[in-house]
């Protein structure tokens, strides 16, 4: 793509981005409402947070093969108008509508999960650390955003208007992504010919498998604390409403993590200093929960560091797909091997938490596993780090 071009494609990718985690992180402030309005137990709420999850890994291979027919672009497009229909079926007060449209929500947003890294290879190849820096930052900045305005609205408008009003940035995202359905259909092959046989498959690789396992670990550990810190915060004392802004807290302080973790990650060094970061964030910072204080400025300490923790996480993943890898095929096919297994891992986190709190009543265990999993994240991450690249 010629560089006269890149501007709008970084406008209408950041749309994109804007939208793949905000149908998600918008649930937790409305669980309460959601299970009052459909009389579901807490443990079906958290099947809500968990259906994109497993959607995720399911869909994450079909997605690779379908851009390989339709192209990367067409492909974002087609799956995300189903976004949009679940986003807006989530609008009718009945179970099926509710859990149908997450379902659907869930195959959308995994196409831009999946392709969206391929596409910034594809469309910036000399400026991938940029493109992946502004992907992320749209994704945290509206999913962040997202979680404190359905806090604020859910206090003022009914829950059908809460939902359609969030809603409405998906229709202007597919809205901008029309003028790159108009080029000639780019595939994950398009530039590149066809493997031989003698191509891996990443998933025959040790390198791989490990990608897969740091994107699954930090996806287990974000999406647990996105669905469960405000309860662990009750435990404390902390009201409703406080409780959803220390979650706007966590998600809001990991967006510097856009440019810093893409600007460090090919110095000297850098990558050390990013999972030391992120090992300070993510396991030693939630332990803090685990002392009986009700102080507020504590708390909010605790949910910043979990939270920059996340930034460092997330971005390194997505460095990962781009940086390990030598072309957009293979950046598709780790990136949909990584969401795919990864996403199977992840799924399991506010289920089995939600679970093993409401059996023991209280939150120390869980927390205490969290910690565990994101040692193992530091692990993987340093093994990742001392790796090559994607063998072709």
């Amino acid at each position: 793509m010629s560089r006269s071009k890149q501007p709008w494609f970084l406008v209408s990718m950041m749309l994109i981005a804007a939208n793949l985690r905000l149908p998600i992180t918008i649930i937790p402030p409305l669980l309460p409402k959601i299970e009052h309005a459909l009389a579901l137990p807490s443990a079906m709420g958290g099947l809500l947070t968990s259906i994109p999850l497993v959607t995720f890994a399911i869909f994450s291979p079909i997605i690779v093969k379908l851009a390989q027919r339709w192209g990367n672009s067409w492909t974002v497009f087609s799956l995300f108008l189903l976004l949009i229909i679940g986003s807006y079926l989530r609008l009718i007060p009945t179970v099926a509508a509710v859990f149908c449209g997450t379902f659907l929500i869930g195959i959308g947003a995994d196409s831009g999960n999946v392709l969206i890294p391929a596409l910034i290879k594809e469309n910036m190849p000399n400026r991938v650390n940029v493109g992946t820096g502004l992907y992320t930052l749209a994704m945290l900045l509206i999913g962040a955003l997202g979680t404190a305005t359905a806090g604020f609205l859910i206090g003022q408008i009914s829950l059908q208007a809460t939902l359609g009003w969030l809603s409405v940035l998906s229709i202007v995202a597919a809205l901008a992504w029309i003028p790159h359905l108009r080029r000639p259909a780019t595939t994950t092959t398009t530039n590149h010919p066809q493997p031989q046989a003698h191509y891996q498959s990443v998933w025959h690789q040790p390198l791989g498998w490990l990608i897969t396992l740091f994107f699954g670990l930090q996806a287990l550990v974000y999406y647990s604390f996105v669905t469960w810190l405000p309860g662990m915060l009750s435990a404390h004392g902390i009201p409703a409403l406080t409780a959803s802004n220390l979650l706007t807290i966590l998600q809001i302080s990991g967006l510097p993590l856009s440019f810093l973790v893409p600007f460090l990650f090919n110095k000297r060094h850098g990558v050390s200093w990013l999972i030391a970061l992120m090992t300070l964030g993510y396991v030693i910072a939630p332990l803090g929960f685990l002392l009986p204080t009700h102080a507020l400025g504590w708390l909010t300490l605790c949910s910043l560091t979990i939270g920059v923790g996340a930034g460092v996480a997330f971005n390194l993943a997505v460095l990962f797909f781009t940086e390990k890898t030598t072309n957009p095929i293979q950046t598709a096919a780790v990136s949909g091997m990584a969401q795919s297994a990864g996403y199977l891992l992840a799924a399991v986190g506010p289920l089995l938490f939600g679970y093993l709190q409401s059996r023991l009543g209280t939150w120390l265990p869980v927390i205490g596993l969290l910690a565990l999993f994101a040692a193992l994240l530091s692990l993987t991450g340093v093994l990742i780090q001392r790796h090559g690249l994607i063998a072709e």
